[in-house]
């Protein structure tokens, strides 16, 4: 039965190569083969890297900033535990399958505004068996507004829009009500995109900073400088961010990256202003051709 299974895999894997995609609401969806892992596939909408997705290792994260969330991840509870996550952004859902396989029994929801995105995910790169990922459409917020009060260990956000963080998704009242859906000591964590001048993470950092006690960011040294466009990925929390175990995951990267954190990302910050619903802004558009 695996073999059959493995081999209807294996010729929808071979259409699949060949497939000039699928129209979805935010674009034209792409799975494009991972050409040294026979079941691993990278998600692209307009052509614009969104997932990365290896069905026989769902642990494996081979975007940077998807490795510094699933660091987030493994550090909010002991190895194994399970964790209640809300994913607000889906994708290929790489983040819930990771957590689904390192923590099984995990409770797990996930927010997706594109159901026909959700649907060739699901069809194309079916989920396991047995793990507890309930896939809800809707708009980010929305959603989280209506969630329970103290119902998970960790918030994920980690939502685009033609390349971009919608703006209702930048505010002080968008963290505000994370907080509120983390139990004690839970971890909020979001995946940023900034370039130039770093106008966008200086004011999200200081957006989480009036919400949570605790806040730090990780990214590759260059982007962390202003010097190239890329992803940050911020993590905040009331107390105990586990920032030295963070830092010397990020460091040990393929890629190393940096953790700031304490009186330099406060410094970095000063002269921002928190964002409110009546300020906010979308982030920045990113270069032509430009993922980190």
């Amino acid at each position: 039965m695996a073999g059959r299974r493995r081999d209807r895999a294996d010729r929808r894997s071979a259409r699949r190569t060949r497939d000039p995609g699928e129209r979805v609401h935010s674009g034209l969806a792409r799975l494009h083969p991972d050409p040294d892992r026979p079941r691993a596939w990278t998600l692209t909408v307009d052509d614009a890297p969104q997932s990365y997705v290896d069905l026989d290792d769902p642990t494996r994260l081979d975007f940077e900033y998807q490795r510094r969330l699933g660091h987030v991840l493994d550090l909010a509870a002991p190895p194994g535990r399970p964790l209640r996550v809300l994913h607000l952004g889906g994708g290929a859902l790489t983040l819930a399958r990771y957590v689904a396989a390192t923590r099984p029994r995990s409770t797990q929801q996930v927010v997706e505004l594109d159901t026909a995105l959700t649907a060739f995910v699901r069809r194309e790169l079916p989920l396991e068996g047995g793990w507890r990922i309930r896939v809800r459409s809707g708009d980010a917020r929305d959603v989280l507004t209506r969630m329970p009060d103290e119902w998970a260990d960790v918030v994920v956000c980690d939502v685009f829009h033609g390349a971009r963080t919608p703006a209702h998704l930048t505010s002080v009242e968008f963290h505000a009500e994370g907080r509120r859906v983390l139990r004690a000591g839970g971890l909020w964590t979001a995946n940023l995109a900034d370039g130039a001048g770093l106008t966008h993470l200086r004011a999200q950092v200081a957006t989480a900073g009036e919400v949570f006690g605790e806040v730090c960011v990780a990214a590759a040294p260059v982007v962390l400088r202003g010097r190239r466009f890329g992803n940050v990925v911020l993590a905040a929390c009331d107390v105990g961010l586990p920032v030295a175990e963070l830092t010397r995951r990020v460091a040990g990267d393929p890629h190393p990256g940096r953790v700031e954190n304490g009186p330099a990302l406060a410094a970095f910050a000063a002269a921002a202003k928190p964002v409110t619903d009546t300020t906010a802004a979308p982030s920045p558009a990113p270069p032509s051709g430009s993922f980190s």
